[in-house]
C-alpha cells in the first residue's frame, strides 16, 4: 500500500487487497463500502475523465465492462482498482497532474491491472499464501516442540518466524511483478491509441524525486511496488520506444484539464490558497473559473454572480457555467432565480442526471405545487441513471410530499435512507409506506424488499 502522503508510485488495489448527489459538485459518503469515504460527484469532471479513459478501455477490450471512474476527496496522490468495474482516483492526483496525458497514463496503468486480471490472480495467490502460512506455522510449532524437548526454545521461535517472513516476501514479490506488468500494459495501450507515454513517465519521475529520500533506507524486498529509480528507468525505455512519445495533448483538451483543476481548487481550497494559485493578474478562463467558485462559496453572492455571468459571456454554450450560476443562486436562497440557468445547463449538457437532480431541487425549493409536479418525472429519469443517489430520492420524497402523495413520499424517503446506509430508518419508512400503498403493487413490492433486508451481523469481539 502506498504510504501516507505521496506514494512511491501509483497505488493499486493489489496493494489495498494485500493490506487487507444532489448538487453537481458535492462530496458524498460511500456508505456502501463501509468506510465513509468522501466522494466527489461532478458532471464536468466525470465527463472529462470518461473521455480520458474511453480509448484506453476500448483497446484493452474493456469498453463493454461498464467501468466507472470514482473520484475520492483526498488530496494525496493515489489511484487504484478494487474490482473489475471501478477505477478510483484521488482529487490529489488530478490536482498534481499537469497535463491530460499524465492522468491518461494513470488510467492506462490501472487498466493494465484490470485487463491482466490481477485482482483475481492476487486472491488466488493470497489463498495459496494462507495455506502455505498454515503449513509453515504447523512446521514451526513442530520445531518449537522439538526445540523445547531439546532445551532450546529459541530455535522453535525462529522456525515459526522464518517461513512467515519468507511467505510475506514471496507475496510482495508477486505484487511487484504485477505492477511491472501493469506499466508494460499501460504503455502498450497508450501506443495503441496513438498517445504518448511521456505523461506517465513525467509523473513517475516527479514521484520518484519526491520519495527518493524516503526510499534510501527501505528494504526493496518488503515493497509492494518496484522502487522508483528502477521503475522509472524501465518505464523510460518503454515510453521512448513509442513512435508517439513526443505527441502533445490537443490545446482544447489541455484547456478542459486546466478548467478541471481550477474547479477542484475553487471548491476544495481556502480562498487565500485559490488567490495565490490564481491571482487577479491572471485573466485566463481557468483562473476566472476558480475565483468565481471561491467567491460564491466564501464571498459576496452578488460579486460571484457577476463573475459567473462574465464566464457565460466568454462561453455562452458552456453548460457548467450555467450550472454554477444555478447552484450559487440556489444555495444563496434564490431557488426561483436558479431555475432558468439550471434549465439551460440541463439542455446544453444532454442527459446529465446530476444537473437534473439540482434542477429538481430548485423546483421543489420554490414551494410551488406545479414545480413539484414537474420535478417528479425529472428526478425519476435522473434516478434511472443514478439509482444509488440518496439526495435524488430525498428530493423526490419532498416533491411527493408537496403533492400530498404521502405513500410515494414515504417510499422515496425510505430509499434515500437505505442508500445512505441507515437501514433502521429505511425500514421504518418502508413499513409505513406499505400501509398506504396497494398490496402487491410495484411500489408496495419495493417497500417490502426494503423491509425484508436483514441487517448485517455484528462481528463478535
Amino acid at each position: 500500500m502506498a504510504p501516507a502522503g505521496r506514494g512511491l508510485a501509483l497505488a493499486t488495489a493489489i496493494a489495498v487487497a494485500a493490506a487487507g448527489g444532489g448538487s453537481n459538485f458535492a462530496p458524498e459518503r460511500a456508505q456502501a463500502q463501509g468506510r465513509g469515504v468522501p466522494l466527489i460527484r461532478d458532471t464536468e469532471i466525470e465527463q472529462l475523465l470518461r473521455d480520458y479513459a474511453a480509448p484506453i478501455l476500448k483497446v484493452a477490450g474493456l469498453s463493454k465492462q461498464d467501468v466507472h471512474i470514482v473520484i475520492l476527496n483526498d488530496r494525496t496522490f493515489n489511484a487504484f482498482v478494487m474490482d473489475g468495474r471501478h477505477i478510483f482516483i484521488n482529487a490529489g492526483a488530478l490536482f498534481d497532474a499537469r497535463t491530460p496525458n499524465e492522468v491518461i497514463g494513470v488510467f492506462a496503468h490501472e487498466t493494465g491491472h484490470l485487463a491482466g486480471g490481477h485482482l483475481m490472480k492476487l486472491r488466488a495467490e493470497l489463498a495459496r499464501a494462507q495455506t502455505a502460512s498454515i503449513v509453515a506455522l504447523l512446521a514451526g510449532v513442530g520445531a518449537a516442540v522439538a526445540g523445547a524437548r531439546a532445551g532450546s526454545g529459541n530455535i522453535g521461535a525462529a522456525a515459526i518466524m522464518a517461513p512467515q517472513s519468507a511467505i510475506q516476501r514471496s507475496l510482495l514479490a508477486y505484487v511487484r511483478t504485477q505492477e511491472d506488468q501493469a506499466d508494460h500494459a499501460g504503455v502498450k495501450f497508450l501506443t495503441a491509441t496513438g498517445q504518448s507515454a511521456k505523461g506517465m513517465l513525467d509523473l513517475f519521475k516527479r514521484l520518484s524525486d519526491e520519495s527518493l529520500f524516503n526510499s534510501r533506507y527501505v528494504d526493496p524486498y518488503l515493497q509492494t511496488h518496484p522502487l522508483p529509480p528502477e521503475r522509472v528507468a524501465a518505464l523510460e525505455v518503454m515510453a521512448k520506444a513509442s513512435p508517439y512519445f513526443d505527441r502533445k495533448d490537443p490545446p482544447e483538451l489541455q484547456l478542459r484539464h486546466d478548467m478541471m483543476r481550477a474547479k477542484l481548487s475553487g471548491f476544495l481550497d481556502r480562498p487565500d490558497t485559490v488567490y495565490r494559485r490564481y491571482p487577479l493578474s491572471d485573466h485566463s478562463l481557468p483562473a476566472r473559473y476558480a475565483r468565481a467558485i471561491s467567491t460564491y462559496r466564501y464571498g459576496n453572492g452578488r460579486d460571484a454572480i457577476a463573475q459567473i455571468d462574465g464566464l457565460i459571456q466568454s462561453q455562452p454554450n458552456n453548460p457548467y457555467f450555467y450550472e454554477l450560476k444555478g447552484q450559487a443562486l440556489l444555495e444563496g436562497g434564490h431557488p426561483a432565480d436558479a431555475i432558468a440557468p439550471l434549465r439551460r445547463a440541463a439542455a446544453l449538457a444532454h442527459n446529465a442526471p446530476l444537473i437534473d437532480i439540482l434542477l429538481g431541487q430548485a423546483l421543489i425549493a420554490t414551494d410551488n405545487v406545479k414545480n413539484a409536479e414537474e420535478a417528479v418525472p425529472l428526478l425519476r429519469t435522473a434516478l434511472s441513471r443514478e439509482p444509488e443517489s440518496p439526495d435524488a430520492y430525498a428530493q423526490l420524497a419532498m416533491a411527493y410530499g408537496r403533492k400530498g402523495d404521502l405513500a410515494q413520499a414515504d417510499l422515496a424517503a425510505a430509499q434515500a435512507a437505505f442508500n445512505r446506509g441507515d437501514l433502521k430508518t429505511a425500514q421504518q419508512l418502508a413499513s409505513r409506506a406499505k400501509t398506504r400503498l396497494p398490496v402487491g403493487s410495484p411500489a408496495w413490492v419495493r417497500a417490502d424488499d426494503i423491509v425484508s433486508v436483514k441487517a448485517p451481523a455484528v462481528p463478535k469481539q
